[in-house]
């Protein structure tokens, strides 16, 4: 399977870029970019043979299968509706889009088309949040109760001198990291206790360094009457990210982003594991997409309807719908 990429931005350096051009039976034919220079640079140094400065051309090219698109939120939609046109698989960098009526008409289109649509969530593929999945799934920590989520940072250098970053543009994000971060971990959240039917949240800009919010509190209820409170803040002194999952029997203790051990503390068992991941951290999402075409797996982890589900949850916390 050929595929072609729209953005070949930082994301697609090491996290994802590698991921695709090692997965076996996947082959990265074209990158697309409009800043010439740099889409040359990374063509370059990937050793990706074709490049295109226009998005229709590379879509439409009948050597290219799928279609990766890696460019910021605000464009998702716009070239997620070329590609569902043209009836090719696609994958979506998170978040599907920064609304969710634009989600929604994302995962329509696919819909109508029959046509496969996968999104960046890649860490409902990794093995440390599978492990965190089997726990639950053995009953470790009894009937899971609650779940308290909590994502503090200090403003950056560029945010404290009031630079320019398309992750704090509201029109690009409206609610700036949240977007970008608390995405990963709302999804993560109903990967492993389900969807949620309710969400609410207060959400503003605290601090007045950037045009999107900075601040955001929230309260969920997941269908099978697991509670959820969450905190995103990023003008605090410390860099937190914890997460806690209740049961009536024990914790399962985590971090979203952090690199370190996940805890398990219950009656029954107690167990401390630390699960490395992998250089190119979508390389479990990639390999899983390459699974599901070899018909290896029934269906993928981070499909465009589970993200949807996300975008809604999104939505219903920052009062978009």
């Amino acid at each position: 399977m050929n595929w072609g990429f729209i953005g070949c931005g930082s994301v697609t350096e090491i996290k994802s870029g590698p991921a695709y051009q090692q997965t076996t039976d996947f082959n990265v034919t074209a990158v697309m970019r409009r800043d010439i220079e740099k889409l040359k640079d990374y063509a370059k140094r990937h050793n990706i043979k074709a490049t295109f400065t226009d998005a229709d051309a590379l879509i439409n090219d009948a050597n290219i299968d799928a279609v990766y698109i890696a460019t910021p939120p605000d464009t998702h939609k716009y070239y997620a509706l070329k590609v569902a046109k043209a009836r090719k698989p696609c994958c979506i960098e998170k978040p599907l889009s920064p609304s969710y009526n634009e989600s929604l008409e994302i995962q329509k289109a696919f819909n109508e088309k029959n046509t496969p649509l996968f999104v960046a969530y890649y860490r409902r593929s990794l093995p440390r949040f599978l492990k965190i999945k089997e726990w639950l799934a053995n009953n470790y920590i009894g009937e899971v109760r609650h779940i308290n989520a909590h994502l503090s940072k200090p403003a950056n250098d560029i945010d404290l001198a009031k630079g320019y970053n398309w992750r704090t543009d509201a029109k690009i994000a409206p609610a700036g990291y949240f977007d970008d971060l608390a995405s990963h971990g709302l999804d993560l959240f109903t990967f492993l206790l389900g969807d949620i039917i309710d969400a609410k949240g207060i959400s503003f800009n605290q601090q007045n360094l950037y045009t999107s919010k900075d601040a955001v509190t929230a309260s969920w209820l997941h269908k099978k009457g697991v509670s959820g409170t969450g905190v995103w803040n990023f003008g605090c002194n410390d860099h937190l990210d914890k997460v806690i999952i209740y049961g009536n029997k024990g914790t399962i203790e985590f971090s979203v982003f952090h690199e370190k051990p996940i805890i398990l503390k219950s009656a029954t068992k107690n167990e401390e594991v630390f699960i490395e991941n992998p250089k190119h951290v979508q390389q479990y999402h990639v390999q899983n997409i390459s699974d599901f075409f070899q018909g290896k797996i029934k269906s993928h982890p981070s499909t465009g309807k589970t993200a949807l589900h996300t975008s809604w949850v999104m939505s219903k916390i920052l009062g978009g719908i």
